[in-house]
């Protein structure tokens, strides 16, 4: 028998990145009235404790514990949550990636090089020509339908994503061109409008249509959100401007999820990956409900019907992805 040689990894750079990261918060925490910002805005820092491990350790975001937390807790506007979700995110997963990429963990390398490039373009033309013609509500209501439709995804089809090892093997330049569709009518839709979802959409047509095995999936998802996280917030900084309050809720919270993204990475191998997707698909479901009461005013019985059915709709296309990828493989079950 053949005792194959430990994979090199390169976790020096992920520390490199963390003193960095440290060295820059904390010149800005301590100049000017940054502490006493941070310190205010502590509840933030405590959700994203949470936020950030969901944000390591399953294909859904930070924004997915951080939006809600902000528009339904706080009452905040759903702009702010979306521009918060973009600059938390760009701290997270940030260094949840670069905790991926330093373990060497194995990655859908074509469909994720062709979402990178397709969200560079999306993502922008989305901010500026889709996000600020999409009211408050809505806002809030896409939010609640996509991810209540993930959520319900994996309660009913988790033995099946769970069971997936390894990842159908389809010429690479069709994973690339299909990353890259993906990665611009997500970015320019979903991620442009809520913060977030670019990376639950990659991960669904890789456990749906490339079968791959979550340890695959979720680091790419990983990946390319906060690739667009980044690049969202820069383009808000420079284009249509951040919401007042992202800073002082960021300042906060982002020494968090720095460490607590990577946590979530770093945890799933050692607890599975299952159980902790089955937790946050009920908070996503959750929060499609607390949607649906704390807007029930706005949306009335017609609105909620219309919501409903939105999750039912969605649920539909992700179903459809899977059927499509029985029929590559061959496989009618």
């Amino acid at each position: 028998m053949t005792i194959q040689p430990p994979r090199k990894t390169f976790l020096w750079l992920w520390f490199l990145w963390l003193a960095a990261f440290y060295a820059a918060w904390s010149w800005l925490a301590f100049h000017g009235s940054g502490w006493a910002d941070a310190v205010a805005h502590w509840p933030m820092a405590l959700a994203m404790a949470l936020g950030s491990y969901a944000a390591g350790s399953t294909p859904m975001g930070g924004g997915t514990v951080g939006f809600p937390v902000l528009v339904l807790l706080f009452d905040q506007p759903a702009s702010l949550g979306r521009d918060f979700s973009f600059a938390v995110q760009s701290i997270g997963m940030t260094s949840a990636s670069i905790f991926i990429l330093a373990r060497r963990q194995p990655l859908a390398t074509s469909l994720l090089r062709g979402a990178l490039i397709g969200s560079l373009f999306g993502t922008p033309l989305g901010i500026f020509a889709i996000a600020p013609f999409v009211p408050e509500l809505w806002i809030k209501v896409t939010f609640a339908v996509v991810w209540a439709s993930f959520g319900l995804l994996h309660l009913y089809r988790i033995r099946e994503i769970a069971a997936h090892t390894g990842m159908t093997e389809f010429d690479e330049r069709w994973d690339f061109r299909l990353g890259l569709r993906l990665g611009f009518l997500a970015g320019a839709t979903v991620a442009a409008v809520t913060g977030v979802g670019i990376d639950m959409v990659v991960y669904a047509a890789l456990v749906l249509v490339c079968r791959a095995d979550l340890k695959i999936a979720i680091p790419t998802s990983v990946i390319i959100m906060a690739f667009t996280s980044v690049l969202g917030i820069l383009v808000k900084m420079v284009g249509p401007g951040v919401q007042p309050g992202v800073y002082e809720n960021w300042l906060a919270a982002a020494p968090v999820v720095a460490l607590g993204a990577p946590l979530g990475a770093f945890m799933v191998d050692l607890i599975g990956r299952r159980p902790t997707l089955v937790f946050v698909a009920v908070l996503c479901v959750g929060q499609f409900v607390w949607t649906c009461i704390s807007e029930q005013a706005s949306l009335g019985v017609q609105g909620i019907l219309i919501a409903i059915a939105a999750v039912a709709a969605c649920l539909y296309g992700l179903e459809k992805l899977r059927a499509w990828g029985a029929t590559l493989v061959g496989d009618r079950t």
